[in-house]
Order: C-alpha cells, then sequence, then structure tokens
C-alpha cells in the first residue's frame, strides 16, 4: 500500500486550519476558513477536504472512507462497515468517552450527508486490547458496575496494531517475545505485548488513566475527587475540565503542554514536569514488564517517543536494571534499534502510521463484505 496524500484540519471549532503533505512529506496546500454559528465544523471540514483531493487527485477514484472511533465497548473487537445499528451502538457508548466519541460520530454524518454512496469503516481504538487476560479488564469495583461497561479498555489500539505490523516484518522472533510499546506524545500510553497482542495497557477505563499527558493527568488516587469535591465544591464539569484540559505537563509546568517547550524551559517548573514524566513513565514500565515476566524489547513510538532522544535517553538510563544499554549515536539518529549489541533488551525506534492501518483495515473490511457477498 502506497500512501498519496497525508493532511489533517486542526482548530475544528474555532479557526479550522487543513494542511496536506505528499506521501514523502512534502507540503501539497494549506488552507484556512471561517466557522459559522450553528454550522458544522465536521460537515465544512469534509467539503474542503473532498474537494481538494478530487482535484489532487484526479486520476484515482476514493471508494470508501475509514474512521478512527474512540471507543467500541466491549462488542466490537475488529473494523466493521457502518450501519445503522452500528452507529447505534457507537452513540451508546458516548458516556464511557464523551470528549471523543461525539466528535468520531460527527465525522461519519459528515461523509454520510455529503457522499451518501461511500461505504464507511469505523476501526476502534479499543479493539487491540480486547483479548487481554479478564483479570486486566477488571477493576476493584462491584460486579454490577462491570456489567454495565465500568472495565478497562485500554486505547490508542490502532496504533500498537501498526507498530506489531511493523515488528513482525523487521524481527519476526522479537515480535513473538515479550515487548513494551511507549507510545509516547500529548497523549501518552503505554502497552505490554506478547506474541504482537495486548496483555497489558496502562490506559484503562478512559484515556486519562496511565502516563500524564499534555494535559491529561494520567494515574490519580480518587480519593483526590472526592476531596476536590468536598472542599473545593467542584461539580462533574469543574472536574472534567481540570482532569482533561488542566492537569498533566501543562498542569505541573504551568507553561505548556508540549514536551518540546519543556525541554526548552530551564525553569524549575519545567524541569518537575519532566521529571514527573520520566518517573512515571518507568513506573509503569515497570509494570509493564513484571506482567510479561521479562522484556525483549522496548519501543519508542509517536510524537515524544519518536522525536525526543533526550527522553528516550533519560527512561532507558532508569531502565538499566533490565539491562538496557542505550547506543547514543543510534539514539541521536532515532531510528530503527538504538540500543547496543550487549543490551539485555533491545530497544527501538519505530514511527506510528495509524493512518495506515486505518486504510489497511478499510480495504480489508471491503475485500471481506465484497468476498461474503
Amino acid at each position: 500500500m502506497r500512501t498519496l496524500v497525508k493532511g489533517q484540519v486542526e482548530g475544528l471549532q474555532t479557526a479550522p486550519h487543513f494542511i496536506a503533505k505528499s506521501g514523502d512529506g512534502i507540503q501539497l496546500t494549506q488552507a484556512y476558513w471561517e466557522t459559522n454559528s450553528g454550522e458544522s465544523g465536521h460537515a465544512t471540514a469534509f467539503e474542503h477536504i473532498w474537494r481538494w483531493l478530487v482535484e489532487y487527485l484526479e486520476d484515482v477514484k476514493v471508494t470508501a472512507v475509514g474512521h478512527r472511533v474512540a471507543h467500541g465497548g466491549a462488542d466490537y473487537r475488529a473494523p466493521v462497515l457502518v450501519n445503522a445499528q452500528v452507529m447505534k451502538d457507537l452513540t451508546r457508548l458516548i458516556p464511557l468517552v464523551p470528549l471523543h466519541q461525539p466528535h468520531n460520530i460527527a465525522a461519519i454524518h459528515a461523509v454520510a450527508r455529503a457522499r451518501p454512496e461511500l461505504p464507511q469503516v469505523v476501526c476502534f481504538d479499543t479493539s487491540f486490547h480486547q483479548d487481554k487476560p479478564e483479570v486486566a479488564n477488571r477493576l476493584g469495583l462491584p460486579a454490577w458496575l462491570h456489567d454495565e461497561g465500568v472495565r478497562r479498555y485500554g486505547f490508542h489500539g490502532i496504533s500498537y496494531a501498526y507498530i506489531a505490523h511493523r515488528l513482525k516484518e523487521i524481527d519476526p522472533n522479537l515480535a513473538a517475545g515479550r515487548v513494551v510499546v511507549a507510545h509516547l506524545g500529548s497523549g501518552s500510553s503505554m502497552c505490554a505485548m506478547r506474541d504482537g497482542r495486548s496483555v497489558e495497557t496502562t490506559m484503562g477505563f478512559s484515556s486519562l488513566d496511565g502516563v500524564p499527558m499534555g494535559t491529561r493527568c494520567g494515574t490519580l488516587d480518587p480519593g483526590v475527587l472526592l476531596y476536590l469535591m468536598r472542599e473545593h465544591g467542584m461539580g462533574l464539569e469543574d472536574l472534567e475540565r481540570l482532569l482533561y484540559k488542566e492537569s498533566g505537563l501543562l498542569g505541573i509546568s504551568g507553561i505548556s503542554n508540549d514536551m518540546r517547550d519543556l525541554l526548552d524551559n530551564d525553569t524549575p517548573a519545567a524541569c518537575d514536569a519532566i521529571d514527573y514524566f520520566i518517573y512515571q513513565v518507568n513506573q509503569h514500565l515497570g509494570k509493564l514488564v513484571a506482567t510479561l515476566g521479562g522484556l525483549d524489547a522496548l519501543v519508542f513510538t509517536a510524537g515524544v517517543g519518536e522525536n525526543s532522544a533526550e527522553i528516550r535517553e533519560r527512561i532507558c538510563r532508569d531502565a538499566v536494571w533490565l539491562g538496557i544499554q542505550l547506543d547514543q549515536k543510534a539514539n541521536n539518529t532515532g531510528e530503527g534499534r538504538i540500543s547496543t549489541s550487549q543490551s539485555t533488551a533491545s530497544v527501538w525506534v519505530i514511527p506510528t502510521d495509524e493512518e495506515r492501518m486505518i486504510a489497511s483495515y478499510t480495504r480489508e473490511v471491503l475485500e471481506r463484505d465484497l468476498a461474503a457477498a
């Protein structure tokens, strides 16, 4: 499969900005537009993207649209073709991930209204973790809540699926072993894999859990929430804003949610935020290694994981107890294997490609449904 173009729209509801690049990273276009009151940001964005695609890819026929969807619940274990029942199920899952699922659903509706002839496939961030052992799905709450769906799901599954696929191409024997993947970016999580399948992951019921992120808190004693409610009178919206948008690197530093900004800032507050991030990543690494019963490989991916040699070095420095020995030159280059040949567990940098994975899933679903027709 060859990537013809990649792009994204930022500031969807405020100041939309569309940028597209060729498969090899050359910028092809960018556009800005204003939003109108009551107008669907998703619908307008799709129309801008579609018009540009039709003009740029004049000899290419678009046959389907694939979507990343945050939550598939306990029932969706693989990508599926969109139909009325699927849409009902996705809507039913909104309470489990209220800040992400509505936007995912809005994008599907936007495509359906503008191009109803196009098949749509939904790919779930939770599906990759569906095969975790049942004990890894539970929370220490009454069983009726578990039955209601209050359980550990895990996210970033499309990224992890891609890394599992790439690692198998790079080294099949290693891919079959005990691997921890650190998806470190604005949103961060880690996943323990055995034989390319999820065994445990740091995110649980929501995308708040686990490693601290740009603006999200990561693992938090629930007693803190009770304290904030009792002593500060915080309600649902206050807590949601605090935990999702005002915590993590931004909350600790008071400077930025971007690791690049913090690394360029030598103030104590910036250092505190970075130190906490490193500390938590290594704590979770230890837990995941314990779950696997050892470690054969550590893989860094996503924005921070792929691009920050300093963060990788500090994490590996604290993980010497695992027999990790970093190759400084390879780490600075940031490609492929970055550990020495003497390292007990190998360390890798593998860029993720969720869009390619979604495209692959979409093609598989369409081919499967055509074969079954």
